[in-house]
Parts: C-alpha cells; sequence; structure tokens
C-alpha cells in the first residue's frame, strides 16, 4: 500500500499535468510549458526526498544531505522535458557516505516509480562520474546539462568545476565521441531532415541538432546556453534567432504530440500531422492544403536548425582562420580566382571580391569543384549562402552553362546539387524547385519530400558508376549525362497541383530546356524522359513483358537505342530515391529483362524475324539442355507446343528443368520444386499439377505461400499440352536476409503441396505479427483503393489492377474472389511499396477470353471493392 506522502505527489502530479495540459491548449509557449513540468517535478521530488530521509533518520543540517548532492541532469537538467519525459538524476556523494546513501536511492526509486515517474539515476563520486564521463561521449552530453537540486552546494560546486576542466582538457576526443554518436543517431531516424515521418527529437534538424550546440559549446567554449554562446562569438546574432525559433516550435511541439497521444510519442506520423495542421488552423492557399503548410513551416525550421548545427560543429573542432591561412600559403591555384587547400576549394581574396552578385563566379566555383573532385571549404559555402538572395534574377548564359557543365559530370554531383539548393540558388536555374521545398508526398509510396526525393535520384543514378551491374554498365555508357540528371531534377516538380504531375512535368521541361539554353534535341530528350518517366516502371512491374506484342509497342514509343539507356536508369533512380530497400535485385531483374527486349526490337533485325529465331534458338537450348531425352516423343510434343509467353519468361536450364518435373509427375500428383536465386535474393518456387487436380489453383497456392509469411513477387501460369499446369512464383522470405535454409524451402514445398491435395475451401491461417499501434494503422489519408480493368494492353487478357493499403492475406482474399467468380489467372505482378500495395492480374473467362461485356467488368470491379475493404476491417 502506498503511503500518504507518495499518493499526495500522485495526486499533485496529477492536476499538475491537467493544468499545463489546459495552459497549453490555451496557447502557452513551449519553452514555459517545460519549466512549469520541471518546477513541478522538482517540488514533487523535494518532499519525497524529505520525506524519505526524515523516515530514514537522516534529516537536519547535519543529515545526509550535507554528504551529497542530488543533480537533475539530461532533459530534466536543461529544464526542457515534455509532458511524458523521463527524470534523470545523479546522486554525488563523498566516499565516506556510501554505505548510508545506498537505502535513500532505493526508497527514491521506488517513490518516484509509484507517484507515475520514470527515474533514470546513477550514485557516484565526483571522481567516479567525471571519468566516467571523459570516456563516454553519451554520459558527458548528459551531465553538460547538470543542476543542483537539493543537498551540498559545495560538492556540487566542485563537480562541476573538476567536470567542466576535464571535458575541456579532452574536448577534441569528447567532440570527436558527440558526433560520431550523434551521425549514427542520424542513421537511425533518418540521415535528412525531408523525412517525411520524421521524430522531432532524434531525427535531423530536431531537438537533438539544437541540443548538439549545447553539448560541442560546453567542450569548445565551456558554456552551454544558446545566449551565452551568442555572446562569447560561437553563435551569430542569425544563427542565435533561427536556434530560438526552431527550439520554441519543437518544444511545443512535442508537447502537442506528448498530451494527444497520454504518452510518450516524438514521431510526427502523417495522421498527426493532419490533426496539428488543424489544431493550429492552417488553410488551403497558393494550392498547398493544411498539412502540407504546416509540415513547410516545421522543414523550415528543421532545415536552418540542421544547418547551424553542421556549421557550429564544424567550427568548433576546426580553426577556420588557419585553415584559410594554411591555404593561402600552401593552396594551389585553380583558375586565378580560386584555391585547394587542406579544408578544400576557397576562393582567393580577388575572388571573393567578385561573388557578390555574380552567379557566374559562384557556379564556377561549384563547377571547378566538381570537376577537380574536391569540396568547397564551409566559410565559402557561408559567403555564397549571404549572396545568395541578393543575387540578380537574370540568367546569365555563362551561369547556365556551368550548371550544365555540373550536372554533365557526376563526382560530387549529388553533394554539390543538394548545397546549391541549401543555399537557394539551385531554384535560379529551376524556379519550381522553390515551390517544391519541404513539399509532402502525402501517400503511403514515398518516404521524402518531393525536393529531397528528386535530389535523392541523382544521387542514386551517380553512385551508379560504381555498380558493376547492367544499370551501372549502361550508366557509364551514356554520352548525354546531363540530359538525364536534369530530367532527374525535374521528374516530380510537377507535383502539388491539380493537374498530372507528368504533364506539368512536360511543361516545366519545355520551360527548363529553354531557360538553360539546350540544344532542341536535348529539351525534346528532357521532355520525352520527364513525361515519361513512369512508363517502363509501369510496364516491368505491373504489366507482362514477355508479351512480345506489349514490348514491340514500348520500343516504338521510346524510339531509339539512346533514349530507353537514359529512360532504364532514370527508372532505376526514380525507385531507388522512394526510400530504403525499394530498389532491390527482384525489381532490378525485371527493369533489365523489359530493357533487354526492348534493345532487341530498336537495335536488332524486324520484329517478326528477331521474335521467330529467338524462340528457334530458345527451343534448340532446351534441347541441348535435356540432350538424349529431347529425342523422347512426349519431350519433343512438349517443346514444339511451349506457348511464346513461356519461352519469353523462362529461360533455357529452367525450362528443362520443368519438363523433366512434369514428365516424371504421376497422373493426378502435385509436385513443388523451390531455390533460391541469389541475383534477385528471392526464392523461385515451380509448381507442377495438372488441370484436374484441383478447381482454384492459384488462389490456393497465394494462400499457402502467404500464410508462411511470404512475399510474392510475381507468378506466371502455364498451361501447357495434355492439361498440364506449370506455376512460377518469385518470392521473398523476410524470415531470412540471405538464403533460406533447406528446411525452410523444404516447408514452402510440402505447404505447397498440401493446399493443392487438400479438400474444402478453408481458408489458410495468416501469420500475425506484433505491430506498435501506430504500424497498426494506415495514418494520414489511406492509399486510394482502386480496381481497374485494361482490355486495350494485351490482345488475349484482361488486366486487372489492384491498388490498395497493405495487410495480411488481401492476396489470398482477391484471388478467391477471381476464383469465385469464375476468372483464370494466367499472370500475377505483386508490387509492395512501403504500406501501398498494387497487384496485377491477367484474366480470362473460363473459355480463355478475354472478358468484354461492361456489366460484368463492373461486377468484378464491385466484388473486388467488397472484398478488400471486408479485410481492411478485420
Amino acid at each position: 500500500m502506498m503511503r500518504s506522502n507518495v499518493l499526495a505527489a500522485k495526486a499533485r502530479l496529477a492536476k499538475g499535468h491537467e493544468d499545463f495540459k489546459a495552459r497549453h491548449r490555451d496557447g502557452c509557449r513551449g519553452l514555459e510549458l517545460c519549466a512549469l513540468t520541471s518546477n513541478l517535478r522538482d517540488a514533487v521530488m523535494m518532499d519525497l526526498i524529505e520525506d524519505a530521509l526524515a523516515d530514514l533518520g537522516q534529516g537536519g543540517s547535519k543529515g545526509l544531505l550535507s554528504e551529497i548532492a542530488i543533480v537533475a541532469h539530461g532533459g530534466y537538467g536543461r529544464r526542457d522535458v515534455a509532458p511524458y519525459s523521463d527524470v534523470d538524476l545523479m546522486i554525488l556523494h563523498r566516499p565516506a557516505a556510501t554505505s548510508r546513501l545506498f537505502p535513500l536511492a532505493e526508497r527514491l526509486v521506488r517513490d518516484v516509480f509509484d507517484v507515475g515517474l520514470v527515474l533514470g539515476h546513477s550514485v557516484r563520486t565526483i571522481k567516479q562520474a567525471c571519468a566516467l564521463a571523459t570516456r563516454d561521449a553519451m554520459v558527458c552530453t548528459s551531465l553538460v546539462d547538470s543542476r543542483l537540486l537539493a543537498g551540498n552546494p559545495a560538492i556540487f560546486e566542485t563537480f562541476m568545476h573538476r567536470f567542466r576542466h576535464s571535458v575541456q582538457w579532452r574536448s577534441r576526443r569528447l567532440m570527436a565521441g558527440i558526433k560520431k554518436s550523434r551521425d549514427e543517431e542520424r542513421r537511425r531516424y533518418g540521415e535528412t531532415v525531408f523525412l517525411l515521418e520524421p521524430n522531432v527529437k532524434r531525427s535531423q534538424g530536431t531537438l537533438r541538432d539544437l541540443q548538439l550546440l549545447r553539448w560541442v559549446g560546453f567542450a569548445r567554449y565551456g558554456v552551454a546556453p544558446f545566449d551565452d554562446l551568442r555572446d562569447c562569438g560561437a553563435l551569430s546574432g542569425d544563427d542565435f534567432s533561427s536556434v530560438q525559433n526552431a527550439y520554441e516550435f519543437l518544444l511545443w511541439l512535442r508537447n502537442e504530440m506528448h498530451f494527444h497521444a497520454g504518452q510518450a510519442n516524438d514521431v510526427l506520423s502523417r495522421s498527426e500531422q493532419l490533426r496539428i495542421a488543424e489544431l493550429m488552423n492552417y488553410e488551403k492557399a497558393d494550392g498547398l492544403i493544411p498539412v502540407e503548410q504546416f509540415m513547410r513551416d516545421y522543414f523550415r525550421h528543421t532545415n536552418r536548425a540542421s544547418h547551424v548545427a553542421t556549421k557550429f560543429l564544424a567550427n568548433a573542432t576546426t580553426n577556420p582562420r588557419l585553415d584559410k591561412t594554411l591555404t593561402l600559403l600552401f593552396g594551389h591555384h585553380v583558375e586565378s580566382d580560386f584555391l585547394v587547400g587542406p579544408v578544400g576549394m576557397m576562393t582567393t581574396r580577388k575572388g571573393a571580391a567578385k561573388l557578390p552578385g555574380n552567379l557566374t563566379g559562384i557556379m564556377q566555383l561549384v563547377d571547378l569543384a566538381n570537376l577537380h573532385d574536391v569540396p568547397i571549404a564551409a566559410c565559402t559555402w557561408e559567403d555564397i549562402r549571404r549572396e545568395a538572395a541578393r543575387l540578380p534574377a537574370h540568367l546569365s548564359p555563362e551561369a547556365s552553362r556551368h550548371f550544365l557543365s555540373l550536372l554533365a559530370h557526376p563526382g560530387r554531383l549529388g553533394t554539390l546539387l543538394r548545397d546549391l539548393h541549401d543555399v537557394g540558388i539551385l531554384e535560379r536555374f529551376l524556379p519550381e524547385f522553390g515551390r517544391a521545398r519541404g513539399l509532402l508526398q502525402f501517400n503511403q509510396y514515398h518516404k521524402y519530400t518531393v525536393d529531397e526525393h528528386c535530389i535523392r535520384a541523382v544521387e542514386f543514378a551517380e553512385n551508379l558508376l560504381h555498380d558493376p551491374g547492367p544499370v551501372g554498365r549502361v550508366y557509364r555508357g551514356l554520352k548525354d549525362k546531363h540530359v538525364l540528371h536534369l530530367a532527374l531534377l525535374v521528374h516530380d516538380l510537377g507535383k502539388g497541383l491539380l493537374e498530372d504531375h507528368r504533364e506539368v512535368g512536360l511543361k516545366i521541361a519545355e520551360q527548363t530546356g529553354w531557360r538553360l539554353g539546350l540544344k532542341p534535341q536535348e529539351t525534346e530528350a528532357v521532355k520525352f524522359l520527364v513525361h515519361k518517366h513512369l512508363r517502363m516502371n509501369h510496364l516491368a512491374l505491373r504489366r507482362d513483358t514477355s508479351d512480345e506484342e506489349l514490348v514491340v509497342r514500348f520500343a516504338v514509343q521510346v524510339g531509339s537505342p539512346e533514349m530507353l539507356q537514359m529512360l532504364y536508369v532514370l527508372t532505376a533512380a526514380d525507385l531507388g530515391a522512394v526510400g530504403p530497400d525499394v530498389w532491390d535485385g527482384w525489381k532490378s531483374q525485371v527493369l533489365t529483362d523489359l530493357y533487354h527486349r526492348t534493345m532487341q526490337q530498336l537495335a536488332g533485325d524486324s520484329p517478326a524475324t528477331t521474335t521467330d529465331k529467338l524462340f528457334d534458338r530458345k527451343r534448340e537450348e532446351i534441347r541441348a539442355q535435356l540432350g538424349e531425352l529431347a529425342n523422347d516423343p512426349w519431350f519433343a510434343r512438349h517443346i514444339d507446343a511451349l506457348t511464346s509467353g513461356y519461352l519469353n519468361s523462362t529461360d533455357s536450364d529452367h525450362a528443362a528443368a520443368d519438363l523433366r518435373l512434369l514428365h516424371e509427375l504421376p497422373n493426378g500428383e502435385v509436385c513443388a520444386a523451390a531455390k533460391y536465386h541469389a541475383p534477385t535474393s528471392t526464392l523461385q518456387v515451380t509448381v507442377g499439377t495438372s488441370e484436374a487436380v484441383a478447381p482454384g489453383i492459384f488462389h490456393k497456392l497465394t494462400g499457402a505461400l502467404t500464410s508462411l509469411g511470404l512475399e510474392i513477387r510475381s507468378a506466371q501460369i502455364h498451361t501447357l499440352t495434355d492439361g498440364m499446369v506449370l506455376d512460377h512464383f518469385s518470392l521473398g522470405d523476410p524470415d531470412y536476409a540471405a538464403e533460406s535454409p533447406p528446411d525452410r524451402i523444404a516447408e514452402i514445398e510440402r505447404a505447397v503441396e498440401q493446399s493443392l491435395r487438400a479438400e474444402g475451401g478453408k481458408a489458410p491461417a495468416f501469420r500475425r505479427f506484433w505491430k506498435a499501434a501506430s504500424e497498426r494503422k494506415v495514418v494520414g489519408p489511406k492509399p486510394q483503393i482502386r480496381v481497374n480493368t485494361d482490355n486495350g494492353t494485351s490482345d488475349r487478357y484482361t488486366i486487372i489492377d489492384v491498388f490498395a493499403y497493405d495487410r495480411t492475406g488481401l492476396l489470398y482474399a482477391i484471388t478467391r474472389v477471381l476464383f469465385e467468380l469464375g476468372l483464370s489467372v494466367w499472370r500475377a505482378k505483386i508490387g509492395t511499396y512501403l504500406d501501398q500495395v498494387v497487384d496485377v492480374f491477367y484474366v480470362t473467362d473460363q473459355e480463355n477470353h478475354k472478358i468484354v461485356d461492361q456489366a460484368r467488368l463492373d461486377d468484378i470491379r464491385q466484388k473486388l471493392l467488397e472484398v478488400i475493404k471486408e479485410d481492411e476491417g478485420k
């Protein structure tokens, strides 16, 4: 049973919490509310400490408090605690008091927990605390923000004096440790400011970067508060204002998120963005919905905070004046106005005098830094930043020439484009980048803002310089890389308007070509790449690329091998810039297969001749793989009867293995064979059976595979002579980062065979995965549920596209409905992008005809929509 003083403290905290929540709703500023919360916790902690000391017989002026100092540190020490933040305490003690203080520590841990707070605590002597802080950067940063809560002031002052001296004596090593720790945290929580669901405490540009200023400031200059850093000259007046504004904004935002969640919550999810934008009374304006305007303000604060923190750390860990002096003395000249030294390229005194109002000079510097593969010194970037807003609106041909030269040469291209965007110069060449700055892509497909995605796409392409695969080889061989890189920068800038972003992008591309002085053929290439940037993605991931007519039509649309090469690389880069792990081996293979098939049409003989030769050669290769078996009448008949779709989609050794499997298969039986395919990191599963074995083969197989937690990437269904059926599945296995072990493969083969042998139509039991509450819900606007039918792409099949939110068992539910509707599935491609799924099915009716009756097509769409929405509510 709780003691009365603990119950009173718990009630006091609860009442204070409700009062502060009301104050917050009435407009209390973030920092003020954090201070009020800290004051209340101070009062409660003091009551608990005094009661504990009295009960332990350690009260009074000569009691235990004269031998110890109870120190608040971390966020509690800074007094910027959020409503559900932890309480961090350190009990400093004289060595002689060790045995007497442990009962107090145990009592405080228990009482603080009982009143509803989470306590982080330590018990140390001054010597222990200082020694640990100088060895561990994380401990050091927590103790920077220390303040005395109770006890002997002399002990605390002695600790702070020794701690400050120890830290400054080892400042360089500790600053390196602080930077390393922060870099690791950024990698976990997002290495860019422009995440669509940032963590307001730990992502780049958030509270942690503002705290970094305090920690590094203490180590380098001996002071931590922002105003002290300003007063000692470590922070400029403008940077101080930016930091204060971001600090207030983020503290208020974090308080709001904690109050609304009723617990600690630092992830600014899409649902939270919508709610807070409405709460803050943002209204639709300038074509932007309220949430987009709110997040633009968020990104403006965090981008500025990130810049200040980066610059502050660079200045603290280097000696800018010394670096500049060494460069002037020992650097080598590049052209007449620039020098390359220890910290990169910077302007000479003469060159610096030419920068004001000189966009051409700035771009010459950036172009040369890229050509010589050296960074631009931080002090020079600061000079450019100051000049950016004062640059004239006119864009000279010389400035455009340097910009196009920059785009033509990968090396530091991505980094320099990011820097140009950061200082506001990129939008001088591409004005639409100003509108795209911090613009949300409010869907479940993208992870980054529009501007971040476009720059990441260029970075992805640039990294292909060192990629040994087919996309890398094609990229390295491109002559007009500036055209590709420009198209990547522009391709999504049409987003955020009512019109289709590809149509808007087409207009932007034309205007960009005129503005930059591109040759007419270069402008046409950029226009095509921007307008058609989704085409190859759509065909490779959502259509049957073994359909030769589809490939021929695509080849005619592309028009030339050179354009195909650029579209191929652009498609890969666009996918790779969506988010982590979106570009994978399987997508690479299906995109590359389409590229090679299309290149055969563009660079080979006539389509008919090329196709006939290809199929004849493939049959000969299969016969060679089979050896003497190829002379067997059964094998000869099946080889001659192999369909064009099968020959296009199956290599010769796989085809020979398929035929052996079917030949050995007893009548009415099922056989499954699975193997790991290293180039795509997928499992390839082949199922052989006959049409007579069981109705609804495809939906039963999808149920069996997905019930094991496997991700179906694609499926092909082939009906051969004599009623034989071959199904090919390409699968991802999330249970294993690399190759699935033999027992897993055996489990898959057994499950597949049993699913077709089992009688009845009972649905499989699907795995349930634990997820946090925020992950179990679709946050923000749900992906639009759509079912489209397409009778124009294929002459043989009706294509059904299903767009929905990903969830367990969805694929099985869809394929079962298709079976119940009397449809045969011949091809399937299953795409998942973050939480968005796009499932594509090539179907016919039971007579193997396309579905052309509009009433039946409408019924199919309605039935599929019903099962998707029904499954969504489970």
